[in-house]
């Protein structure tokens, strides 16, 4: 499989890890050097690709040499917040480059390969219940997150004839380290759970273990949704 997208501590660190553990062949992407070493490093048999992939060519380069692909996990994003009237071009060329151009560019190649080999797959986006909820200063990051759940489904509907699942989750706040530095307030964090019915935010394992449903045979029957890990908060 091929995965793409990491941060220290985060969901797709811990992606890849666990389906290390399965005994799958991993391929991590990350603009990071560092993170991939200690992921390497942590995870040994991990194959590892240093790109940034928001750069087109590049990406199309660092790929050209990878092996069979089964299975696809877009995790890659950047979080850039402020205030619309405060939007930047750059800000908002950054956050579409990343967390749809991206997504878009690696599946075409990953699914290519796919459908040469004449193989089933399955791709799992990582998307946000900002998708569907309008949030404070995060006018670009939840249009970002509305056009990926909107490619998740068309490419469902085109990719389905080729038996080739895409499905995405959807998680409310997730306790990364960033996310337990960012949400430690109370003042911040309560009126957030006041919304969600379950009370709690989202742990990292909620995430992975949701992503895992969604790349197996028992999803088999999965395509074009969008999984919210959330705790009931899309539902109130």
């Amino acid at each position: 499989m091929i995965w793409k997208g990491l941060n220290t501590l985060g969901i797709g660190r811990e992606t890849a890890k666990a389906l290390r553990k399965t005994g799958a062949e991993v391929v991590a992407l990350s603009r990071s050097y560092e993170d991939l070493e200690s992921l390497a490093r942590e995870c040994p048999g991990v194959q590892t690709i240093c790109v940034d992939l928001a750069d087109w060519s590049a990406t199309e380069k660092a790929l050209s040499s990878i092996g069979p692909v089964d299975i696809l996990v877009n995790n890659a994003a950047v979080a850039i917040l402020q205030p619309f009237l405060a939007v930047t071009e750059e800000a908002f060329d950054r956050s579409f480059a990343v967390n749809v151009k991206a997504v878009l560019h690696v599946s075409q190649i990953v699914v290519h390969q796919m459908i040469e080999r004449g193989v089933p797959g399955a791709i799992v986006n990582v998307s946000s219940q900002a998708s569907q909820c309008a949030l404070l200063d995060h006018s670009v990051y939840c249009s970002t997150k509305g056009a990926l759940d909107m490619v998740t489904k068309v490419m469902a509907l085109e990719l389905g004839p080729k038996k080739i699942r895409v499905n995405s989750v959807n998680p409310t706040v997730v306790m990364t380290e960033m996310g337990r530095v960012g949400w430690s307030d109370p003042q911040k964090s309560k009126p957030m759970l006041n919304r969600i019915p379950l009370g709690r935010f989202a742990e990292v394992e909620d995430v992975v273990h949701s992503i895992l449903f969604l790349l197996s045979d028992k999803s088999s029957m999965i395509t074009g949704s969008c999984l919210p890990v959330d705790g009931g908060f899309l539902a109130c």
